[in-house]
């Protein structure tokens, strides 16, 4: 839009004024509320991604590797986040193409009202929420409420309740995956510490003969792959 600026006699300086008029529509968002939006975003970025994605079972699934492995602090934290960052987006891509296409577009032209526009994204995270979250989970934090018999559908359901029912369920998903990657490597353990005992090296550490065992099958298996590969697909 076009900006005027009207400034009063320069010798007296205590009648000094600035205005600013724009032309812009009203169909278009100014570019302070966006800023706003943007901000706000990236506050609330933390949580949404550990409360509302599926960045919390993939995180706790690629500990699991790591302490199954034992190779303690490799790879760094760093490169799980990251790994679990960009393996999210991934995941998440279809839910953040609806959002954009529901909400965001529609209230930048105008559209919708901003009440809409909050409905129509949180539509999307919450089916994706739904699908990853056992109903027993939902039931236990609807009964703590008090609202178990409110219920009747999903859309019924408060995102209030939802949210800490799909982080337990991710919670619980990964403690299973976590337990299924541990097996082979706990008979690697067994097997070592058995060949050590019957050898009479009681005082070598097992931990220090059988990860590079540990390893070696995790490379012969194409372990990334494998773990990446299932995980990825326990979202669908």
């Amino acid at each position: 839009g076009s900006s005027t600026a009207g400034v009063s006699d320069p010798e007296d300086p205590g009648d000094f004024q600035f205005n600013i008029s724009s032309n812009a529509g009203s169909s278009s968002l100014s570019a302070s509320l966006k800023m706003l939006l943007v901000l706000t975003v990236l506050a609330l970025a933390p949580s949404i991604i550990i409360m509302m994605t599926s960045f919390t079972r993939i995180i706790v699934v690629l500990h699991f590797v790591r302490s199954a492995l034992g190779t303690q602090t490799s790879p760094p934290n760093q490169v799980l986040v990251g790994l679990a960052l960009f393996l999210t987006l991934f995941i998440m891509s279809p839910v953040i193409t609806q959002i954009n296409t529901d909400c965001v577009k529609p209230y930048e032209q105008g559209t919708i009202t901003q009440e809409e526009a909050l409905n129509a994204g949180l539509k999307p995270i919450r089916e994706f929420m739904f699908k990853q979250t056992n109903r027993a989970d939902i039931q236990l934090f609807l009964e703590i409420e008090g609202k178990e018999n409110e219920i009747q559908t999903e859309d019924d359901v408060p995102t209030m309740v939802l949210m800490p029912a799909f982080m337990i369920s991710e919670l619980k998903t990964a403690f299973i995956i976590g337990f299924l990657i541990y097996l082979p490597f706990i008979v690697i353990d067994m097997v070592v510490s058995s060949t050590l005992m019957s050898m009479g090296m009681m005082m070598l550490p097992p931990t220090t003969i059988s990860m590079p065992f540990k390893i070696l099958l995790f490379i012969l298996a194409d372990g990334w792959n494998l773990v990446i590969g299932q995980l990825v697909k326990t979202f669908y």
